[in-house]
């Protein structure tokens, strides 16, 4: 095997929740959640490393009052029948209500050729089946039609959130009957919390692949994985088959730990594929692990199972790691 590319982690601090997007213009561009919740940034540079001194942009901040102005979360960027748009979460309130944050789904969009330099236009909230906590959106295109893949609490089902899937109408809206993906029920998912979020999608070798993660945002946090067919119906819950067991986890042999909430990308060459993630490297945190800053993106090459299947293996160690 050809050595595969690396990279000197992290790619960028106090950056969680982390989308890298390559671009046909030949650029990666960068969102992430900011330690303050209060804005949505973007950054491009020609190289996933590069992306570590680019200049942020704020393309858009939150009101002082009213359903945006708190804790901005997770934004995506995504690039659909040619224009931009940035889907995240935001709540009217910074507490917990009824057990969970009280968070809704947002998108935002510009014609610009250059996501730092449109004019965004607010598309309102993605309106679900019904009102609940919800969040981390991400959106694939298959076979023709635009998927929408998130987060929501259920409060029939025990836990904080389970993963749908719906087909979209367009960019801001959801139509037809929308399908639990996963919920929260194996030992690794209920850790702290009852958990299943941060979705993002994968396509190779006839299948679809979605990851996403589980428990508290601590070192318990990690990845699991979603497979179905790409011939199959995407809406029917039994094309879908889950892991039995996490596919990404901390690894405190190389001081990594709670990698999760991922994107994908791929290399300069477009010869590999690239885990996003975010993690911190060290255990102890003082409060409310949601105020700690210090979830880093990081960035890894996939292998591949003979399968078919993705190899994440772990974390790898940040740059200038030495073992102790």
């Amino acid at each position: 095997m050809t050595n595969l590319p690396e990279f000197k982690n992290p790619i960028v601090e106090q950056r969680a929740d982390p989308w890298i997007y390559k671009h046909t213009d030949g650029y990666y561009y960068f969102t992430a959640s900011v330690p303050e919740y209060d804005r949505l940034d973007v950054r491009r540079a020609q190289t996933i490393q590069g992306l570590a001194d680019a200049p942020a942009v704020t393309v858009w901040r939150k009101p002082d009052q009213g359903p945006l102005s708190n804790l901005i979360w997770a934004p995506e960027l995504h690039y659909i029948n040619e224009k931009w748009y940035i889907y995240f979460a935001a709540a009217d309130v910074p507490e917990p209500v009824n057990g969970t944050f009280n968070h809704r789904m947002y998108v935002i969009e510009t014609d610009a050729s250059n996501p730092l330099e449109g004019q965004w236009v607010e598309k309102g909230q993605v309106v679900t089946a019904w009102e609940s906590f919800a969040l981390d959106a991400t959106t694939f295109q298959h076979q023709g039609k635009l998927y929408y893949v998130w987060a929501q609490r259920d409060y029939d089902i025990p836990g904080n959130s389970n993963l749908y899937i719906s087909e979209m109408e367009n960019p801001w809206t959801l139509k037809g009957t929308y399908t639990m993906l996963t919920k929260p029920e194996l030992d690794w998912e209920v850790i702290g919390f009852l958990v299943n979020e941060g979705p993002a999608v994968l396509k190779r070798n006839g299948k679809i692949f979605i990851t996403y993660s589980a428990s508290a945002t601590d070192e318990n946090y990690c990845m699991g994985l979603l497979t179905a067919d790409e011939n199959s119906d995407l809406l029917d819950a039994s094309s879908w088959h889950k892991s039995p067991q996490p596919v990404f986890t901390s690894a405190a042999e190389n001081g990594q730990y709670g990698p999760g909430h991922n994107s994908f990308t791929r290399t300069e060459d477009d010869q590999h594929d690239v885990l996003v993630y975010h993690g911190r490297n060290y255990t102890e945190i003082t409060g409310d692990p949601l105020y700690d800053p210090n979830r880093h993106t990081r960035a890894q090459v996939i292998t591949w199972n003979e399968d078919g299947t993705p190899n994440f293996g772990k974390p790898v160690p940040d740059a200038g790691f030495v073992r102790s």
